[in-house]
């Protein structure tokens, strides 16, 4: 007979200051990509398949298959898989924490890409996902507990430090959908399909949206569109009426009434007012 008796240091124990805000698994095809944003909150993602980048404001973070990236609040950036593979990956949206490198403690990361654990990690990720999906009773409870194994497994890295900061009110459901709205507006998107996406009751949704962002979610939407599709106008030649289906607008005439509301201008005129703008400023360096 044998018996071995472990005890447990009870000091070690914490309080983890830290909510989990959603978990979302996406895939998207090659040439993807998200338009730029903040979060008041911070992010990880897990790639599980293929390549791709994360655009910060000042230069891009390749990733590939099994690294885990770490975002910290109010960091600008977007995602994108690049031409050849597409990106598919889980994403944890997570409220009241921050990590630095340890040994740059003035300095917050901006993105951080983990290479401990990954076959555990992504055991545990998974796990997150079934919960969630199968909401069965209590499910947030063991989410909960699922994501502080998590951030203990980061914090036992000894290279970076976790912090509590100070939550922004903003209800679960607002940021599901502001992440979700980011990552999917080429999408035919309705009410009732973000309802379904986050198990959400839509009027529950549409009326938390509102009261936190103030506007509703469609609005929110057509200013993501109207964003990315400004860029396009800056950047590209493609016609107005090729922006306008990129962007997930179901005509030309709402995309140009939309884009009128904006901004004030007609698609054509802004590009022409933006083009004209820049030779100006090109003759004067």
């Amino acid at each position: 007979m044998s018996y071995e008796l472990y005890k447990m240091n009870n000091h070690f124990t914490r309080n983890m200051p830290f909510k989990l805000l959603y978990v979302t698994h996406s895939e998207y095809d090659k040439g993807w990509h998200s338009t730029s944003h903040t979060h008041h909150f911070t992010e990880l993602f897990y790639i599980v398949k293929g390549k791709g980048a994360f655009v910060l404001t000042d230069y891009d973070v390749p990733v590939q298959e099994n690294d885990l990236v770490i975002i910290n609040p109010h960091i600008e950036h977007t995602e994108r898989s690049n031409k050849h593979d597409s990106l598919e990956y889980i994403a944890l949206g997570i409220e009241g924490l921050s990590f630095w490198l340890t040994e740059e403690k003035n300095e917050p990361i901006g993105l951080y890409t983990y290479q401990g654990e990954r076959n555990d990690i992504l055991f545990y990720l998974n796990k997150l996902l079934e919960e969630v999906q199968q909401s069965n009773d209590d499910y947030e409870v063991i989410c909960q507990n699922i994501i502080e194994i998590l951030i203990v497994k980061l914090w036992r890295e000894r290279k970076i430090t976790i912090e509590k900061t100070k939550p922004k009110e903003l209800n679960k459901t607002t940021a599901f959908v502001k992440h979700y709205l980011n990552q999917n507006f080429r999408n035919d998107i309705t009410l009732d399909m973000l309802a379904t996406a986050g198990h959400i009751n839509k009027y529950y949704l549409a009326h938390t949206f509102k009261k936190d962002m103030g506007i509703s979610p469609i609005e929110y939407l057509n200013r993501i569109r109207i964003k990315e599709a400004k860029t396009l106008l800056e950047t590209t030649d493609y016609s107005i009426a090729d922006i306008a289906e990129i962007n997930g607008f179901s005509s030309l005439s709402f995309f140009s009434q939309a884009f009128k509301r904006e901004t004030s201008f007609a698609p054509s005129a802004y590009r022409k007012e933006v083009r004209e703008r820049d030779k100006k400023f090109s003759e004067t360096t």
